[in-house]
């Protein structure tokens, strides 16, 4: 990659950023990096920039450099999984410090925080951060974090990222957003004034359903991004250099695969909106959602997941799941293959999630054959 990276689009970076043909061998696509340890020189020093695979790796090198041009930031910092990334951001934290963070957030980011984080004094709001005067009256002089989740799972709720940003400024508190439903694809949060970006590579950057990551990606190359790279380092919840190259390969065709995904998502949630069947459909690409008007202006598409809610109860939900023949009821997101969940039930008794719902991950199957299934289904329960 050249110095005019920046001239380029998503999509050509998604193929060629952080990739490098092999010196050695001239190999186009990356070699596997497996070995642990790296040749020191005579001095002790680091004869090829590299010293121990828990420090730093070529592949993991390659895909942060990845991730960091495809959010458009300047540091990304890679982990074993989305969970060790946002534990990893709340561990920069002290004693006494107080988060604020969206109450529809992903449920074992919240349970992170309140069963492992607030053991060591982390004070925290959980706030509905639609609400701009609800988030800043939950501010404190200790707030250090805002955390924004933006569609959010499973309910597809909407938040308006550049004037929480701008709320954040204010009072002095960093603004993350979880954009995993997103991609950088559809939504660019650092663009719109986030400092740092959460995923979990394991959904759409990987893409196949068969590795597990995740990655922040700092807006700039600061003392947070040192920091994180510390935490990285020191707790060594890390990607192995297989993971980091099938997350990377996930990535070079993570623009095509998300528009595809988006497209057949608002297919179905258009049909699923006429079928008697179904109470509510949770998509914010239909006009009726309460964050349209904001989704449209933050995202270039609406994502490939959505959630609805069936006349009935959460009995008559589970029968739908289990009818469904095309899709497969299975937890996660973002693969090839689509993907019906019970929500509720994958998130255990302590969940808030209505128990007539369901979620749909979307693949890249045709929407006709989707739409089938899914009439089969709703028709058996």
């Amino acid at each position: 990659m050249r110095a005019t990276d920046d001239t380029l689009s998503l999509d050509t970076l998604a193929v060629h950023a952080g990739r490098e043909t092999d010196a050695a061998t001239g190999a186009v696509a990356p070699p596997l990096h497996a070995s642990t340890t790296f040749l020191r020189s005579a001095d002790g020093g680091e004869a090829h920039g590299f010293s121990y695979a828990r420090a730093d790796n070529p592949n993991r090198r390659s895909l942060e450099t990845c991730l960091a041009a495809l959010e458009g930031g300047e540091a990304a910092i890679a982990f074993s999984s989305g969970l060790a990334a946002a534990q990893a951001l709340f561990q920069t934290l002290a004693p006494g410090d107080h988060v604020v963070c969206d109450q529809d957030a992903y449920y074992g980011v919240r349970k992170g925080l309140q069963i492992g984080l607030a053991r060591w004094g982390l004070e925290l709001s959980f706030v509905d951060t639609a609400d701009l005067a609800a988030t800043a009256r939950a501010f404190t002089p200790r707030t250090r974090v805002l955390w924004l989740e933006t569609p959010s799972n499973p309910l597809l709720k909407i938040v308006d990222i550049a004037a929480l940003a701008a709320l954040g400024r204010v009072h002095g508190a960093r603004v993350v957003c979880d954009n995993t439903f997103a991609t950088p694809v559809l939504q660019r949060p650092l663009e719109l004034g986030c400092e740092v970006v959460m995923h979990s590579t394991t959904k759409y950057y990987g893409g196949h359903g068969d590795v597990m990551g995740g990655a922040l990606i700092c807006a700039r190359r600061d003392a947070l991004a040192d920091k994180l790279r510390e935490v990285q380092h020191l707790g060594g919840a890390i990607p192995s250099p297989r993971d980091c190259q099938l997350i990377q390969r996930g990535a070079a065709t993570l623009p095509l695969r998300v528009r595809r995904q988006s497209a057949t998502a608002l297919e179905l949630a258009r049909w699923l909106q006429r079928q008697p069947a179904v109470s509510a459909v949770h998509y914010p690409g239909l006009p009726d959602h309460p964050g349209h008007a904001i989704a449209a202006r933050q995202m270039s598409a609406f994502g490939g997941m959505l959630s609805f809610r069936v006349a009935g109860d959460g009995q008559r939900a589970l029968a739908v799941v289990a009818a469904a023949r095309l899709f497969t009821p299975a937890t996660s997101l973002g693969s090839v293959e689509s993907l019906i969940e019970h929500r509720a039930s994958s998130e255990g008794p302590a969940s808030t999630t209505p128990r007539e719902l369901i979620r749909l991950s979307v693949g890249l199957e045709a929407a006709a054959d989707l739409i089938a299934d899914l009439e089969r289904a709703l028709t058996a329960a």
